[in-house]
């Protein structure tokens, strides 16, 4: 596939004598404006033509399937073709949006760059509030942590399965297959939809790990790229985010486990509350801590006080060691 945005007939400078860096991400429309962010970012950064970088999409896997990630393979259905063309060097580097590229990542990659993060809200779509809601109203989503804390709050709703690109969600509730759906601020302010929906107070319906920020990833012993791409890191979304991973890996966390966390600035620290929820939204945990960017030992602490305090309806979905 090619570029759908044309580049300049000639480039004044580009970053190798050879070819131009090669971007690749997943083919979706959201997927696409975050390839074309990075490459203005880093193209601003060193003073390149964009025909210095090709956008190469890929349909990734998860993009395929029509039902529960959870149940087929999870996060890594949405990397896997792009780390499969980094490690045979069809790409330089790849674009993910962070709260879908799973904890563990392979050794051969590098998380070299994280871009400035966008708004972490959740927007809840159909509804002027929760709580206008109707009785029983069905809310479409996928997304253990949206059911989960939707249902702690909102007991009496149906949560009715909803996968696809904002378009196809937003294409489903208008036909009726749901009365209301929960989509990403970030995604929506990304493709220009930013009326579509209510955000929610994100103290109250507390975000994903990773929410909102766009990672750039290439192979970790590919040197030169790494230092090309630190010049577009935004060191604190990179601080925030990696300590949001860092819970997530701590407490053992999987696509089926309802885990939200919120991480704001504090001064010289950063503030983390996180909340953790039975599937049905019955049980809830919650806790919170504060430490110094790149210190992640409070964030472990927390993690181990969550587990040590969860239920089993809770602890059952969570492989962290409680001590």
């Amino acid at each position: 596939m090619v570029d759908t945005h044309p580049a300049p007939k000639t480039a004044t400078f580009m970053p190798q004598s050879d070819r131009a860096l090669r971007l690749g991400t997943r083919a979706s429309p959201l997927a696409l404006a975050q390839a074309h962010e990075v490459r203005a970012r880093l193209c601003a950064a060193h003073g390149w033509d964009e025909a210095a970088i090709t956008i190469v999409p890929v349909t990734a896997s998860a993009d395929k399937i029509k039902g529960s990630l959870a149940d087929v393979g999870g996060k890594a259905l949405w990397t896997k073709e792009l780390d499969g063309w980094l490690h045979e060097r069809e790409i330089d580097f790849a674009v993910h949006s962070l709260k879908d590229v799973e904890t563990i990542r392979p050794a051969e990659l590098a998380m070299a760059a994280i871009l400035p993060r966008e708004d972490v809200r959740d927007c809840l779509v159909g509804a002027a509030s929760i709580e206008a809601l109707p009785h029983g109203a069905r809310l479409g989503t996928c997304a253990p942590r949206r059911a989960a804390q939707m249902l702690h709050l909102r007991p009496d709703l149906r949560i009715v399965p909803f996968r696809g690109n904002v378009a196809t969600r937003l294409g489903k509730l208008e036909a009726g297959e749901a009365d209301a759906t929960l989509l990403a601020m970030a995604g929506l302010n990304r493709l220009g939809h930013k009326d579509v929906g209510t955000p929610l107070d994100e103290a109250l319906f507390l975000p994903a790990s990773g929410q909102g920020a766009i990672a750039v990833e290439c192979r970790s012993d590919d040197a030169a790229t790494i230092a090309l791409l630190s010049a577009i890191d935004h060191a604190p979304s990179r601080h925030a985010v990696l300590a949001e991973r860092a819970l997530l890996a701590a407490l053992g966390g999987n696509c089926h486990s309802a885990l939200a966390v919120l991480t704001r600035p504090e001064g010289a620290q950063i503030h983390m509350t996180a909340a953790l929820f039975s599937p049905d939204g019955a049980e809830r945990i919650a806790g919170e801590v504060r430490f110094t960017p790149g210190d992640h030992d409070g964030v472990a602490a927390l993690a181990r006080d969550l587990l040590a305090r969860a239920p089993a309806g809770i602890a059952e979905h969570f492989d962290g060691l409680q001590v």
